[in-house]
């Protein structure tokens, strides 16, 4: 696996949140930070996913609904 290594400053109540929860869970900054960055992008993909599915596209509405039921597959 490539890895890069990445330097973050960050004000001492999140420092003092990533130690706490570090020595807590038994794991080092480095798992930390990765499990951080992983729930920012799953949160952002969710919020992707919610804003396409909130798209109406009418054409495919139209197409959906061309007469085939579920006895034709």
């Amino acid at each position: 696996m490539s890895v890069a290594k990445l330097s973050a400053s960050l004000p001492n109540s999140l420092a003092g949140f990533v130690e706490t929860y570090r020595k807590k869970r038994g794991l080092n900054r480095s798992q930390v930070f990765e499990e951080a960055v992983r729930l920012l992008r799953s949160r952002e993909l969710e919020a992707a996913y919610r804003q396409a599915s909130a798209e109406s596209d009418k054409e495919w509405e139209n197409t959906a609904a061309d007469g085939l039921g579920d006895e034709a597959w």
